[in-house]
């Protein structure tokens, strides 16, 4: 099993647990301090600040990346693993400097100097001392540290923490600027580092400086898609291209659903699917004015069909009841033929899970649709990467560009030979080849599967499945079927320092919890709109014209 599987595992359930947040801007909840200023960064400073992105041809794969919009590509696919890894770092990339990196860790810490650890020192040439901390206590682990001002040489702040870190106060003060080392074509010193998609340096930056390392990048990230068993449906005589539009899929599932037999069409789709409706991730700009998601009609009709929907009899009765926990299961089982989910899934282990409940297993995905069949769909980009980590503001110049020419060692392309070492660790110690595939041995399971060195700098994503090449193949063809309907919403990538008042307001949970009620059908269309009636003369008016004021009036909409 790759090493790969963890880390797209944990991306994917931090997406999952962020929900439609994982869509939003970036947020920093702060007081009003003038400590607290740092955060949205200016057109013009921004695209100074970032570095050139230069493509690494160092390994082709056998899929390889399509364009689509700005910012917008697909994941490359490798069907198999390079036999011979080809080197794209020349000689050890350290020179003996000693420092301490925390990433998140979930599962058991690997022993303290393993042999996988001296093998990475000797690799990197440094002595660098990981310390993984537990991830499930990591945003509260992270701020006694930055509180008494004792962060590591090296740290792993996931964006989705960053209210709890409070990144925007922390740049320029606690984490170093690496805008002198990496702005423009200073890049090119470190070419691992210069093939990371810029949209992913841009979730780094702030304060028009450039801070972050990004690892787990890719230029197709969207909050998830809507799902089915493409086994089942085929075997039916169904296809995905039968699915255009919001009508389409209502009468899908009355054709699938068949109670009796234990089996339900569908399970909660509205988070991957509103925005079918025309309605905006969070915001949009109409007329040069700031909309809500909450004020706009297109929001009021995907809930109503949504509602109806759940009233159908449709969807599992366990999803009405809002058990997510087991809708893999539900899936798996064919139980449930249509699910909505993050793209993270779709992968290796999915498929032996799959197959370990039904050997027809197959996974499939629907084209992003217009709800109206007619309009051109769009699907709305999240940020690059939400995985960065900083390095400490109080190392010298020489000690930051001794860790970026470590960061470039650990951020070489797939299937390079530092990409095989820091993945899998060193060949007849921590795996041999099975099949030409990378396979751990005891050594490897112990020290090197529960991953921490990827998550202080890594390449851009691909698509590989060792073992299930219809996998790698099935998401590809997805990826490039709708890689022209990505779009970047308002505020994409963009770092905003928000009030902690404005960031709940932001967060609008009774509206939240209401909504969710109305697409499991226990509350109705107006019970929703009465809710974001007292959201908004609450603090969501006031949410519009903080944003209004503070970003969009003095910062634009970031496209």
């Amino acid at each position: 099993m790759r090493t790969e599987l963890n880390r797209r595992t944990f991306v994917n359930a931090a997406a999952t647990i962020a929900g439609a947040a994982a869509m939003a801007p970036l947020l920093t909840a702060c007081g009003g301090g003038a400590d607290r200023k740092t955060g949205t960064n200016t057109a013009k400073g921004l695209k100074a600040a970032l570095p050139a992105f230069v493509p690494n041809t160092a390994v082709k794969p056998e899929i390889p990346s399509v364009a689509g919009g700005p910012d917008a590509a697909t994941d490359p696919g490798f069907l198999t693993y390079p036999s011979s890894p080809v080197a794209s770092v020349s000689g050890v990339p350290g020179k003996g400097g000693k420092y301490t990196a925390v990433t998140p860790l979930w599962g058991t810490a690997p022993t303290a100097g393993n042999s996988f650890y001296q093998a990475m020192n000797k690799a990197l040439g440094v002595e660098l001392t990981m310390k993984p901390a537990d991830g499930n206590n990591y945003a509260t682990i992270v701020p006694t540290m930055t509180a008494a001002k004792k962060l590591p040489d090296w740290i792993q702040l996931p964006t989705w923490w960053n209210p709890n870190f409070n990144v925007g106060a922390l740049a320029g003060s606690q984490l170093a600027d690496l805008t002198p080392y990496l702005a423009g074509d200073k890049i090119k010193k470190y070419p691992n580092l210069a093939a990371i998609p810029t949209g992913a340096w841009q979730t780094g930056a702030w304060g028009d400086k450039l801070y972050g390392i990004p690892s787990f990048s890719s230029s197709f990230v969207i909050a998830g898609t809507t799902f089915y068993r493409r086994d089942v449906l085929e075997a039916r005589g169904i296809t995905a291209g039968q699915v255009k539009s919001a009508d389409d899929l209502m009468s899908l599932g009355k054709e699938l659903t068949d109670a009796k037999r234990g089996v339900w069409a569908f399970d909660d789709l509205w988070t991957y699917l509103y925005t079918a409706w025309g309605a905006p991730l969070k915001w949009r700009i109409d007329s040069g004015k700031l909309v809500h998601l909450f004020e706009t009609q297109e929001f009021l009709e995907a809930l109503d069909w949504h509602h109806r929907l759940a009233k159908s009899g449709c969807v599992h009765p366990d999803a009405i009841a809002g058990d997510n926990a087991n809708a893999p299961t539900r899936f798996f089982s064919g139980k449930v033929l249509v699910q909505g989910g993050g793209t993270g899934v779709w992968n290796l282990a999915d498929h032996q899970s799959g197959v370990a409940a039904d050997k027809n297993y197959r996974r499939g995905a629907f084209d992003v649709i217009a709800a109206d069949g007619t309009s051109e769909p769009v699907v709305h980009m999240a940020a690059a990467t939400s995985i960065m980590s900083y390095i400490n503001a109080r190392l010298k110049p020489d000690q930051i560009e001794e860790l970026l020419a470590v960061a470039n060692y650990l951020a070489a392309p797939y299937g390079t030979a530092e990409y095989t070492m820091t993945n899998f660790g060193a060949e007849g110690v921590h795996h041999t080849r099975v099949d030409g595939i990378p396979s751990f041995t005891e050594d490897g399971k112990k020290y090197v599967q529960t991953q921490t060195f990827p998550f202080l700098a890594g390449p851009s994503a691909v698509l590989s499945n060792p073992g299930a090449e219809n996998v790698t193949k099935d998401y590809a063809a997805w990826q490039a079927a709708n890689v022209k309907a990505l779009v970047k919403p308002p505020f994409w990538g963009m770092n905003i320092s928000m009030p902690q008042a404005m960031a709940t307001a932001e967060a609008a949970q009774a509206v939240a919890d209401t909504v969710k009620d109305c697409y499991h059908g226990k509350k109705k269309v107006s019970d929703v709109q009465a809710v974001v009636a007292t959201w908004k003369s609450g603090s969501g008016d006031r949410l519009k014209k903080w944003m209004t004021e503070n970003v969009l009036e003095k910062y634009g909409t970031g496209q």
